[in-house]
């Protein structure tokens, strides 16, 4: 594998070698991740230049002497080039090499004139003078007490990254890690990391609390060490708000869950947890039962989504409408649709609410409803801002509404440099009404955010489907405001006429229902059909289904406008499996064109998707983009995600993954021309119901789910999906008992 594709651990250590040597051109250096592409006159033969790639602490210069251990490889754009695993400056050893090294302003206090005078007072033992005997330095010509300070200061500092870096590598942390350590911690880090490596998880980005677990057992530091112990349960609590979507966990639960992960007594996690309640990373309250164990933060997150809804609750209208059945009727007319009984209710309810929740499946009208609704308030000339989640969904918002709709994070203008909005409550939107859309991906962190930004005079307008799949992050937001009977919910049930000619709507309201779903049968002409398949054949019918069926039959790109949406990651029909085949077959490339990553190897004209928020960019998690050009000149890879096209640099593209095949879970709040489902008993833990109903309503034209019938039938049974942990009911009822305790300043989450 080339050097641009691969990591410094996939060296074999049998084939690691050091190579010393100055550095005669800085090529490339990132200030991010430390990462160097460095030309070098080695020892070995000083006559040619050598490539050295590999992360380094400091951006290096001209002149530079470097120690570099890694091997060399051969890469077939480039040719040969040494990956380093470290690279670490050194000192030079000759007379000549001492005069270039300090010339090239190295060390603070020391240019090219005073080095000239220096290297004639002691030659090449100049070094072990300022190491050993500094105050010798006092007595050359040029150097006083200010000179002198300097110098040594400068040294001291050239030393300490050094030293830094070689016992952070010592302990098992790769160099790109040990940048970043630096980076946070500066001349302290070995101090930080020594006293409680697991401060590390807190503090430096990319550095979760297994890593420094890791670093900690290299350190020698005990398992019931109070630190580890400490770290443990956050991380706990982390797991089960990740993993689970809780905001919080009965104290009990959470110290068996801490003990499963730490394997330390039970007395060591109970002082853990009292500990951290002290200090103010955890917090202690009485619901949604007693004694429950919070993130500060997320407590923090739900008291502000409470009083935020309530005190919203609590202002007049900013509209008045005289007569809100003749402005729909005339609403009606202008938009040429006719709006059923329950339609009607709802858009009535909704022009007299301050907040309100509107939902309801596929079919049922719910962007009818928002078409309205925006038609009557239009003409009062009130300013309206409408939002979603992602940036798929907020183009469909503005696609189907006819306005212009942004994502919550740009409506609230996220800052990544801060990691925080601009807008909030000492400055809100400018609104008189928000209509927010897809809210079952609010999770309570933006949910917060959002709140707390809304003008207390607006009113505003939750819109999203309770049934499909909970938000990514923790808690259940639209769920728990339909749950404390508080804000006026508006729960559409009829399928209109139109929609209920679509087995896609047919399909997904049965799965919702618990009925097992009827198909197509014969030669009946449908939008969704089963296609029957046992595990064996399942991976070989989903990919003729997709390069050769569905293209020829229904007309369609199958890059493009076909999505396999599947459960999860791993077996024959998981995303990583199935994109590596549907790679091969639908964009075949030479061998050696493409680059490659974690996310695995890509080629122009790949299918690829954002994994992750990139505030910067401007690209988010689950953006679907194509690759259009791999610049080895400029070392970058080029996604077209239709709005626009972003540069990734080629070591650098950790964040994207193959997207012909993604999870259900990765699919919210998209819509796709032609979806394809794999239905397997393989994916056991996964048949839920709310899973595949999910995935059946993603689809526009064309949903065709293919495996064993008993395993949709086990889905559609089971909906005793676990609830998640979170007391917002109880704060949107107006419950803050145990808010008489003053509230602790989180701080800003990151987005």
């Amino acid at each position: 594998m080339g050097a641009w594709g691969r990591k410094n651990e996939d060296i074999d250590p049998a084939d690691m070698v050091e190579i010393e040597g100055v550095i005669t051109r800085v090529m490339f250096f990132s200030e991010d991740t430390g990462y160097s592409v460095l030309r070098v006159a080695a020892d070995h033969d000083s006559r040619r230049a050598d490539t050295i790639v590999g992360y380094a602490p400091v951006p290096y210069k001209v002149n530079d002497r470097i120690r570099a251990s890694g091997a060399w490889i051969i890469d077939k754009k480039w040719g040969e080039q040494f990956k380093a695993v470290s690279i670490l400056l050194c000192m030079p050893k000759t007379i000549d090499g001492v005069s270039a090294y300090l010339a090239s302003g190295a060390i603070r206090g020391i240019g090219p004139k005073m080095a000239r005078i220096l290297v004639e007072a002691f030659g090449d033992r100049l070094f072990e003078v300022i190491d050993n005997e500094p105050a010798k330095l006092l007595q050359v010509k040029g150097i006083g007490e200010g000179r002198y300070n300097a110098i040594m200061e400068g040294w001291r500092e050239q030393k300490a990254v050094h030293d830094i870096m070689v016992f952070l590598q010592g302990h098992g942390i790769s160099t790109s890690k040990a940048v970043r350590i630096y980076k946070r911690y500066g001349p302290n880090a070995v101090a930080v990391v020594s006293r409680n490596p697991f401060q590390l998880a807190r503090d430096v980005k990319g550095i979760g609390f297994k890593s420094a677990d890791i670093i900690a057992q290299n350190l020698g530091i005990p398992k019931d060490s109070p630190y580890r112990a400490r770290a443990g349960v956050l991380y706990a609590l982390e797991e089960a708000s990740a993993q689970k979507g809780h905001c919080c966990l009965p104290r009990a639960d959470l110290v068996k869950l801490a003990n499963q992960l730490l394997e330390i007594p039970d007395e060591i996690v109970e002082e853990a947890i009292t500990h951290e309640l002290v200090e103010g990373s955890l917090t202690l309250a009485d619901s949604p039962c007693p004694d429950s164990i919070y993130l500060a933060q997320l407590y923090k997150r739900e008291q502000e989504i409470g009083l935020g809804i309530r005190g919203l609750m609590d202002r007049a209208l900013p509209w008045h409408v005289k007569d809100p059945v003749r402005a729909v009727l005339e609403a009606q007319d202008e938009l040429g649709i006719t709006l059923s009984n329950s339609q009607m209710r709802a858009v009535l309810s909704a022009l007299g609410s301050k907040v309100m929740v509107i939902t309801g499946g596929p079919g049922v009208g719910k962007t009818t409803i928002v078409r309205v609704i925006l038609s009557v308030l239009a003409r009062l000339n009130l300013s309206i801002s409408l939002c979603a989640p992602t940036g798929r969904a907020a183009k469909r918002l503005a696609e189907s509404s006819g306005r212009e709709a942004s994502t919550i994070h740009r409506l609230l203008e996220f800052d990544p440099r801060e990691g925080g909005f601009k807008l909030g409550e000492k400055e809100p939107i400018a609104c008189d009404l928000l209509i927010v859309d897809e809210c079952s991906m609010v999770d309570v962190s933006l949910a917060s955010a959002l709140v707390r930004a809304i003008p207390k005079h607006a009113a505003v307008i939750f819109v999203g489907d309770v049934d499909q799949l909970p938000s990514v992050g923790p808690g259940a937001f639209l769920a728990d405001m339909i749950r404390s009977n508080v804000v006026p919910v508006i729960r559409l049930t009829e399928i209109h006429r139109q929609a209920a000619s679509s087995w896609i709507v047919r399909v997904a309201h049965q799965i919702n229902s618990g009925v097992i779903p009827e198909f197509p049968v014969g030669k009946e002409v449908g939008d969704c059909y089963f296609v029957a398949s046992d595990q064996e054949d399942m991976q070989d019918v989903i990919v003729n289904l997709v390069t050769r069926r569905i293209p020829q039959f229904f007309h369609v790109d199958p890059i493009r406008d076909i999505q396999v949406l599947t459960p999860m990651k791993k077996s024959a029909v998981g995303t990583k499996v199935l994109n590596t085949v549907l790679q091969e077959r639908l964009n075949p490339s030479p061998a050696g064109a493409g680059v490659g990553s974690f996310g695995g190897k890509f080629f122009v004209g790949d299918k690829v998707m954002q994994i992750e928020n990139d505030y910067e960019k401007g690209v988010f998690n689950g953006d679907i983009g194509y690759v259009t050009a791999i610049d080895r000149e400029s070392s970058v890879l080029v996604v077209d995600f239709g709005d626009q096209s972003v540069e990734y640099p080629l070591n650098d593209l950790d964040g994207l993954v193959l997207s012909y095949a993604c999870t259900i879970h990765k699919s919210q709040g998209s819509e796709y021309p032609v979806v394809v489902i794999p239905v397997t008993n393989q994916h056991w833990i996964m048949l839920k119901r709310n899973l595949f109903y999910t995935a059946a309503t993603r689809g526009k034209k064309l949903v065709v789910l293919v495996g064993e019938m008993d395993a949709l039938k086990t889905a559609v049974r089971d909906f005793q999906t676990e609830r998640r942990k979170s007391g917002l009911c109880n704060r949107l009822r107006g419950d803050f008992r145990e808010c008489d305790r003053p509230l602790l300043d989180a701080g800003p989450l990151a987005y």
